[in-house]
């Protein structure tokens, strides 16, 4: 009997050590949470033939047409590390950090929602952000599986609880150290006989299309799930845009290279109080005939043609 007792004793103690060596990682690992995720711009990255360049923008503002993906990728694991829960308000961006807080509102219903960008993609051309299940559902935008929207980037957001990092550590690592001795800051002299060309000047894409206004959130706003109803335009119409200039003849230019597009013009605004020259095709009342237009632009070699929202 006794000899019984000891034998069962030992197996239990066999067990319990085991279970502990199982749950107990070995020396030098770190044990990640399921969830965890970290801050990252990304480096360029090539998709079906196009390079994608992530780099912080603070000043992003884009129209164009949104798109939701849903159960084929729950469970897994999202760009910066984080796992995806179609249930949580979170997004996909080919470029922008992650993660970080960004406001899409919905220009067909007003209804305007702040999301979390946690992954990349998407990859579909003529689509600026995919949203998931449970962000497409408050933008009232399931049924369609497509929405005309505004995104404008809100703020850094939480990492793992944490507050957002100030700076992330890729870029201080990439900034050098401040000089310690005088610097010569005379002008250059410019070169007997050289001819110096003026710059091009061309205006960053993505530019905002409509003069609608959207609210804009303080810094570090958090996702609370909140809907907000903003003015929109009664009406808004699609178009193709293949580039924006601050010079004319750049616009110019380009529209001449593109022109067995067909309808591609050069149409002028003023912005932040300076001319801007727009290279685009439209307008259009469907998404099905940008998609083609933009499709079209696309085969003559125009990577950066993009589908925008105006009125």
């Amino acid at each position: 009997m006794l000899d019984n007792v000891r034998r069962l004793a030992m197996i239990v103690a066999a067990a319990s050590l085991a279970a502990a060596c199982a749950s107990t990682p070995p020396p030098g690992h770190v044990q990640v949470p399921p969830n965890a995720g970290v801050y990252k711009v990304g480096n360029p990255y090539q998709i079906d033939g196009t390079w994608y360049y992530p780099h912080e923008q603070p000043d992003y503002d884009e129209t164009g047409i949104a798109s939701w993906y849903g159960p084929t990728f729950y469970g897994h694991r999202t760009a910066n590390g984080e796992m995806y829960n179609g249930d949580e308000l979170t997004a996909a961006h080919r470029t922008l950090p992650m993660p970080v807080n960004v406001r899409v509102t919905n220009l067909d219903n007003g209804r305007s929602i702040i999301v979390r960008v946690n992954d990349r993609g998407p990859y579909a051309k003529g689509r600026i952000i995919d949203l998931s299940e449970a962000a497409a559902r408050e933008l009232d935008m399931i049924r369609n599986g497509t929405a005309r929207v505004r995104v404008t980037y809100v703020g850094r957001a939480d990492v793992n609880g944490m507050p957002p990092p100030q700076t992330p550590p890729e870029i201080v690592a990439a900034v050098p150290a401040a000089p310690t001795t005088k610097v010569d800051t005379s002008a250059l002299g410019v070169v007997p006989g050289a001819t110096v060309a003026p710059p091009v000047q061309v205006a960053s894409m993505p530019q905002p299309s409509a003069d609608y206004s959207v609210p804009a959130p303080p810094p570090q706003t958090p996702v609370t799930g909140q809907v907000q109803k903003v003015p929109v335009p009664a009406v808004t119409h699609l178009y193709v845009q293949v580039g924006a200039f601050s010079n004319q003849a750049n616009a110019m230019r380009l529209q001449a290279r593109f022109s067995d597009a067909g309808n591609l013009e050069v149409s002028p605004i003023t912005r932040n109080g300076k001319p801007l020259f727009r290279v685009r095709s439209g307008p259009y009342d469907s998404v099905a005939d940008a998609d083609a237009a933009l499709a079209k632009l696309s085969s003559l070699g125009s990577n950066d043609a993009q589908i925008v929202v105006d009125q």
